[in-house]
C-alpha cells in the first residue's frame, strides 16, 4: 500500500490557524515555512508532506489528485463544487462571513442588478434561488471600490469584522453562508489510503474538540 501522504495548504490567514492543529495532530513541518521560499515541506513524518499553495487552487490540487488532503475556505470549496471531494471536517477556524453588500442606504436597483465578486458560480446560484436576474462582474481584489467608482450595484465578498466595508461607506445587506476551514480528502485518496488518513482525521476532530472545550 502506498503510505506517502501529501497535504495540501492555504496561504495566509488559514495557514497560521491551521498549523498549531496539525501541530496537535502530530504533523509539524520539518522547518519555518513562513521563513522559506519552498513550496513543500517534509514533515516530523516521512511518508506525510505539506505543499503550500493559493487557496483557490486546493480544490482542485485535491480532486485531481495532486494533493492526497487539503485545507481550504468553505467559501472556495463552494465556488469550486465538490466534485471528487469528500469533507469530513469542519476545522472551525477562520472564520468569517460571505455577504451581499453595498452603498449604505442605497436605493433598490431597477432592472437588471449589477454584483461585482470572485465567486462567480456563488453569486450566480445564490441570485438565481433568490428568483432575481444579475450581471456577474469578475473582479479579483478590493471588491469594495466596485461600488464606490459605478462599476456595480452590489458585491459578495468575504466579512470578517465588516471594518473595511464601513470604512469605504459600504454595509452588508444580505448573509449567504458562514465560512470555515474545511479538510478536503479526494475521492481515490480516501480510498486507496484509508488507513493512513483515518487516523489523521481522528487526531485533528480531537485537537477541534479540546479547542472548543477550552474557549467554553
Amino acid at each position: 500500500m502506498n503510505k506517502q501522504l501529501t497535504i495540501a495548504l492555504s496561504k495566509g490567514r488559514i495557514l497560521k490557524e491551521t498549523l498549531p492543529l496539525l501541530a496537535a495532530a502530530d504533523i509539524e513541518p520539518a522547518e519555518d515555512i513562513f521563513s522559506s521560499r519552498k513550496l513543500i515541506f517534509d514533515t516530523n513524518h516521512d511518508h506525510i508532506k505539506l505543499v503550500v499553495i493559493r487557496a483557490t487552487d486546493v480544490p482542485t490540487y485535491v480532486e485531481y489528485g495532486g494533493a492526497d488532503m487539503g485545507i481550504a475556505g468553505k467559501d472556495v470549496l463552494m465556488e469550486h463544487g465538490g466534485a471528487g471531494l469528500y469533507e469530513p471536517l469542519d476545522l472551525e477556524i477562520a472564520k468569517c462571513k460571505l455577504m451581499v453588500a453595498g452603498m449604505k442606504d442605497a436605493a433598490p436597483v431597477e432592472g437588471r442588478m449589477k454584483v461585482a465578486t470572485k465567486f462567480v458560480n456563488l453569486t450566480k446560484e445564490y441570485f438565481a434561488r433568490q428568483g432575481c436576474q444579475v450581471d456577474i462582474i469578475k473582479l479579483y481584489g478590493a471588491m469594495e471600490l466596485a461600488p464606490i467608482m459605478g462599476l456595480a450595484d452590489r458585491i459578495v465578498d468575504i466579512v470578517d469584522t465588516g471594518n473595511t466595508l464601513r470604512a469605504n461607506g459600504l454595509e452588508p445587506m444580505q448573509h449567504i453562508a458562514d465560512i470555515s476551514s474545511r479538510l478536503v480528502v479526494g475521492q481515490p485518496s480516501m480510498k486507496m489510503k484509508h488507513a493512513v488518513i483515518q487516523p489523521i482525521l481522528d487526531k485533528l476532530q480531537a485537537a477541534i474538540d479540546a479547542r472548543r472545550e477550552e474557549v467554553a
